[in-house]
């Protein structure tokens, strides 16, 4: 079998924007409304005689994702109308981008991107809810980005990491919540192979849903055109589609071109110079991008905390807000900081995924619990113990503490009671803990933190229970 096939990738990714009303009219954003062909109107179903109006909303999303890419912003731009028949798109036409999109170029987790347009997502057809087929309009409208790459992807796994930071950004930036499972992002890949320097014959995969089944869908195509090619068959370009269940693709039709879709500028829709209009300058934009993925990570390597504690954080948009703000509470050192980032990577993740929802004082009244816990005023049991209060129930924790007299014990001389008394009534332990049996000592040091009811300082404590047994 030929093993020098170049295998060659390009994405295009589909993401849903967070926006109060749809693309082109006044209709609410909300595709998932329980009851279908809730949110419509006259507009977004195509009737006659109706005129569209660009979201403002929609557009600076874009920009700002074009702004975090590094990527050339469009001064000129204009939508079009991308034509074509299909059930779910009323009016026999999209209104998308072609010739001039809002953004091109940039680049994200080594990836080149082609370009970024707006254009409309389309409506949900339902199969099987009935005796036929239905169509859900509540979609119908919803603006939707597409996020082209070059076709520089070469493995499936560079494919899915890209898709991964791309979905993080977009949550960063608050453009998108581009959830997956419910269709708000979208992938398809487009991928071919090839035994000369020549781009193969491309085939697209679409609407995959999840991250594994991006890298599934390409590595399945990778096998299934290369048995085609050592068979001496040819590979059709065309549109397939994704059988989780089977994990193999299957086709659906075969590919347009961009001459099928017969482009060209849409009348109703005024043409737009992005520099003349203020909302859209380089100085707001700036203003109003928040901290990126990529700038939280190498600040937060600089505290040295773990790689793995970072990217639990960097991947949930909640827990990134109570760190920074938490760290802005505290000094900067990396003990403090990684102390914080050891907290929220796991306790406070913990109770955000049971269901918690974090207090508005949740940072400053965990800036203050990782002092206490820092300078020895409590020790790390206690401050779990607390946690919960601390941060969803927003309750002071150096009030709470002193409520409840929970401030941990650090004084030897009030140890050494407590010491005593464990000796007197653990001699056989502490026997065999002096003929060599080390696990003895952490029985003992057990019965000191039960009866200080978790409040010893664990060091001190060991100090004092090891020199009062050899005294």
């Amino acid at each position: 079998m030929n093993t020098t096939y170049k295998v060659t990738v390009g994405l295009e990714i589909h993401a849903e924007l967070k926006t109060k009303s749809k693309m082109f009219c006044d209709c609410v954003n909300n595709p998932h409304h329980d009851e279908a062909n809730t949110n419509i109107c006259p507009i977004c179903t195509a009737q006659p005689g109706t005129l569209p109006s660009v979201n403002k909303q929609a557009v600076e999303n874009v920009l700002k994702v074009g702004k975090a890419l590094r990527s050339t912003l469009a001064d000129f731009t204009e939508f079009d109308r991308k034509n074509y028949f299909y059930p779910d798109i009323p009016k026999a036409y999209q209104i998308s981008q072609y010739q001039f999109p809002l953004v091109t170029g940039g680049e994200l987790a080594g990836v080149t991107i082609t370009r970024v347009h707006l254009e409309e997502d389309t409506a949900r057809n339902l199969h099987d809810q009935t005796e036929g087929s239905v169509v859900d309009f509540n979609r119908a409208g919803v603006p939707l980005m597409e996020l082209v790459t070059e076709p520089v992807i070469h493995d499936s796994k560079t494919a899915g990491k890209f898709a991964k930071e791309l979905q993080l950004l977009l949550r960063t930036l608050n453009v998108s919540d581009a959830n997956m499972e419910k269709g708000e992002m979208r992938v398809e890949a487009n991928i071919s192979i090839s035994s000369t320097s020549d781009l193969g014959t491309k085939v697209e995969v679409k609407n995959l849903n999840s991250f594994k089944s991006v890298e599934s869908a390409i590595e399945y195509e990778i096998i299934r055109q290369t048995e085609l090619l050592e068979n001496g068959e040819e590979v059709t370009q065309e549109t397939r589609g994704w059988d989780e269940t089977k994990a193999r693709t299957f086709t659906q039709r075969k590919k347009e071109t961009a001459n099928d879709y017969r482009y060209f500028p849409d009348p109703d829709i005024p043409k737009y110079n992005l520099s003349i209009i203020d909302d859209f300058s380089n100085s707001r934009l700036n203003e109003i991008i928040p901290k990126l993925p990529n700038e939280i990570r190498a600040e937060w390597r600089s505290y040295e905390i773990n790689d793995d504690i970072i990217e639990v954080i960097v991947g949930d948009v909640s827990l990134v807000k109570l760190m920074i703000d938490t760290l802005s509470e505290i000094d900067r050192s990396s003990t403090l900081a990684k102390l914080a980032a050891n907290y929220i990577s796991s306790d406070v993740q913990s109770l955000i995924a049971g269901g918690g929802v974090l207090h508005p004082e949740a940072a400053k009244n965990l800036a203050v619990l990782i002092k206490m816990l820092s300078s020895g005023q409590l020790n790390s049991r206690v401050g779990k113990d607390i946690l919960p209060k601390v941060v969803i129930e927003g309750l002071r924790p150096d009030t709470l503490v002193k409520d409840l007299g929970l401030e941990q014990l650090s004084s030897p001389e009030e140890l050494l009671v407590v010491v005593k008394e464990i000796i007197t009534e653990n001699e056989t332990v502490v026997s065999e803990y002096k003929a060599g049996k080390e696990a003895s000592l952490q029985f003992l040091l057990g019965q000191g933190m039960k009866k200080t009811q978790g409040k010893a300082n664990p060091t001190i404590l060991r100090d004092v229970l090891v020199k009062e047994i050899n005294s």
